[in-house]
């Protein structure tokens, strides 16, 4: 049977932005895009496309399909993930889901993952490169009802309906298994995610996206409220001092920092 895939991308500021154009709008509590420097798709969220994809290297009749909640300009995401060798892409963008929370974020992915039907697996990053929480993808599982299988280095199809899945522990590999339907996400230990290529950067870019409103979604007031607000947003400062200390020899040297660091109560 032909399994079909889905693969959920966000829209973050670009990770290898120079810190010195980084902005934060603090009453507005977001971040203020750099002059010159794209939006990219979340990098933990590249990596689950990779895995997806890798899958369907093996089995050609693989459909994945590449979901992404944001405004217009998220549309790229969708793009890329197209590129990369995705199959359909579809974007849930609607003046109601800006500024959502992440258990808003997930709400909608599971009206959306319902829309589209018929699925064996979702594919998340283990979190977004910009706030780094870390909750969307297992509060989707939660609404969907589905085992949850994270932070994961690879995945594979033992048959139609059963999954084998990689993570990497601190003392070695651990491999799981869960039936389908089944959400997994995956961190860094995926490695390089796959170039897209011109031809499919051509296919992409005549690919018709699909636009999901709030109101093909059927999202609900009362169940869509926010669970968290954001109360500040802010770049810290960091302040160092550096004090010399002098002496006549080593041994003193190492006496005198001795007695700084035992008033300072660090031993």
């Amino acid at each position: 049977m032909p399994l079909h895939l889905i693969c959920c991308a966000k829209q973050v500021p670009d990770p290898e932005t120079p810190a010195a154009s980084f902005r934060i709008d603090p009453a507005a509590k977001k971040v203020v895009p750099a002059p010159g420097i794209a939006p990219v798709i979340s990098p933990f969220d590249e990596q689950a496309v990779e895995v997806a994809l890798r899958i369907k290297d093996k089995r050609p009749d693989t459909k994945v399909t590449i979901v992404s909640l944001g405004g217009a300009s998220a549309r790229d995401v969708v793009k890329h993930g197209l590129a990369m060798g995705a199959d359909e892409g579809i974007l849930l963008e609607d003046p109601t889901f800006e500024n959502v929370d992440a258990f808003q974020t997930a709400y909608v992915l599971s009206l959306a993952v319902k829309k589209v039907g018929q699925f064996d697996a979702i594919f998340c990053g283990r979190q977004a490169a910009d706030f780094d929480q870390g909750q969307v993808a297992i509060g989707l599982a939660e609404l969907l009802g589905i085992p949850a299988l994270i932070n994961g280095q690879s995945a594979d199809f033992i048959t139609d309906n059963r999954v084998t899945f990689e993570r990497v522990l601190p003392d070695g590999i651990g491999v799981f298994e869960a039936n389908t339907p089944v959400l997994t996400s995956y961190s860094q230990e995926v490695g390089q995610p796959r170039y897209p290529t011109l031809r499919n950067i051509m296919t992409a870019a005549r690919k018709e996206i699909s636009v999901w409103k709030a109101a093909d979604l059927g999202v609900n007031g009362a169940a869509f409220a926010p669970k968290t607000r954001l109360v500040d947003l802010y770049v810290p400062t960091y302040e160092g001092a550096c004090e010399i200390i002098e002496a006549d020899s080593p041994a003193e040297a190492g006496e005198k920092l001795a007695l700084k660091l035992r008033e300072a109560k660090i031993i």
